[in-house]
């Protein structure tokens, strides 16, 4: 792919997607939203690739929207605002088909590699990650009221389900800056990352889901995950039993019995 303001890359089984406007804190505008979508679906595409990393270059993972995108929206200019994009996947949940909610529809797992600053629509684009890790660098924070605007992009929905509904609030009314102890502690990240080792001990857990584990097992947890949030425990069951016959059926399944009994390591196909 040929994107300036995304560099990608793949090794081992993992693609990482680097946002790639140092100089602006990988501000997010027009022409990364394109990129990063461009990046995402070579990544989708590709049969070697099993894990996805989002992260981003230079000192910050993502410090919001370009502030000269925003003084041209309040000066009445929405040209450079990335128009509602094309459904990701048609048959996905309407839900996961809206401006920034198609990274559920992603079929592979997505790790927010957050290594740095990541404020207003990085932090919507870090929630939509499936697991998030952080550097101790990292700072957050919303953003969003001390600019006078609102809970963007469904995060008024995610964040509630991440940290609790008061710890959401407070998040958002404040828009006050977390440090990534503090963000480990409410539950916006699974874990912190001394700096120096940051992306190779996030790239280490990435090749481990790449070489270890089924990436069908993967692809369709993802999607029971996710659509699990807008089902009842009932329903939640009833998918799950529905999708056992097809996993009892699949290769990975007679892979994973036959490396287990043969005491080998796993060579699964993602059939």
């Amino acid at each position: 792919m040929a994107c300036s303001d995304v560099l990608y890359g793949v090794d081992a089984g993992v693609a990482t997607v680097t946002l790639n406007r140092p100089d602006r804190l990988n501000a997010w505008c027009a022409s990364l939203d394109a990129d990063v979508r461009a990046a995402m679906r070579d990544a989708s595409d590709d049969d070697a690739v099993r894990v996805i990393i989002l992260t981003g270059a230079g000192r910050g993972f993502c410090a919001g929207a370009d502030m000269n995108v925003l003084q041209g929206i309040q000066d009445g200019d929405t040209s450079a605002r990335p128009g509602p994009p094309a459904p990701w996947d048609a048959a996905a949940r309407a839900d996961f088909q809206k401006q920034y909610s198609w990274f559920p529809a992603v079929p592979k797992p997505i790790i927010g590699a957050i290594n740095g600053p990541c404020a207003g629509l990085g932090m919507v684009l870090a929630l939509y990650t499936d697991i998030r890790f952080a550097s101790d660098a990292a700072v957050f924070s919303t953003a969003f009221s001390r600019r006078g605007l609102i809970a963007e992009h469904g995060i008024s929905w995610l964040l509630p389900r991440l940290i609790g509904m008061a710890n959401a609030a407070d998040l958002l009314f404040s828009a006050r800056r977390i440090d990534a102890a503090e963000a480990r502690a409410l539950g916006l990240v699974s874990r912190v990352i001394a700096h120096a080792q940051f992306m190779a001990e996030v790239t280490a857990y990435a090749r481990m889901l790449a070489t270890e584990v089924s990436p069908r097992s993967l692809r369709e947890m993802k999607r029971e995950l996710w659509n699990a949030q807008f089902q009842g425990l009932g329903e939640a069951i009833e998918a799950a039993n529905a999708d056992m016959a097809g996993s009892f059926a699949s290769a990975d399944f007679k892979e994973g019995v036959a490396h287990y009994l043969e005491k080998r390591p796993a060579a699964f196909t993602g059939q």
